[in-house]
């Protein structure tokens, strides 16, 4: 199911919606397409793009959101798929330090990690292994993160989350820098 990118009147991102739901908003007008997909809504007597980035019309103040929380896909986003020791395809999520001997579930604690190594670790610490991570675990930052970290991506959303920090984010995703 194709996701659509909402912006705030001022064009921060506030989120992603189904496709339905951006429909919703275009056609009770509260908010307008800036970009559209490639794919045609049809009804018996209309056929309109589909929307790929809305802004709303008007300003919606949103609460203070803190960080991004921390779930698998966000994880997994920030390490870029890889493992956090090996470099290998991430399979799973591995604490540093393991939760078995104290450690939190936390962003400074978790790393994606891939089968192998995480097999290997176990309940013991990296340093117990010989170990190094490949960086240091730690929260992402930027409104960007938090659209990212959904795991949608389209490459129309690019202009509008690069104030946010959106380059930053896509380049530690595709490993081309380290934490």
């Amino acid at each position: 199911m194709p996701q659509v990118l909402v912006l705030n009147a001022s064009y921060e991102p506030l989120g992603v919606v189904p496709i339905r739901r951006a429909l919703i908003l275009l056609l009770n007008d509260k908010a307008v397409s800036l970009e559209d997909s490639d794919v045609l809504m049809r009804s018996a007597t209309h056929a309109i793009p589909a929307p790929s980035v809305v802004r709303l019309k008007r300003f919606v103040r949103v609460p203070y959101r803190g960080s991004v929380p921390l779930t698998r896909r966000a994880l997994f986003a920030r390490d870029g798929g890889r493992c956090a020791y090996c470099g290998a395809v991430a399979t799973s999520v591995d604490h540093v330090i393991p939760r078995s001997r104290g450690g939190a579930h936390a962003w400074e604690n978790v790393v994606a990690a891939c089968r192998s190594c995480n097999h290997i670790k176990a309940d013991r610490q990296v340093a117990e292994l010989g170990w190094r991570l490949r960086h240091k675990p730690g929260p992402p930052s930027g409104l960007a993160w938090r659209i990212i970290g959904t795991g949608h991506r389209d490459p129309r959303w690019l202009p509008y989350l690069q104030p946010y920090g959106a380059d930053d984010a896509l380049a530690r995703i595709e490993g081309r820098t380290s934490a």
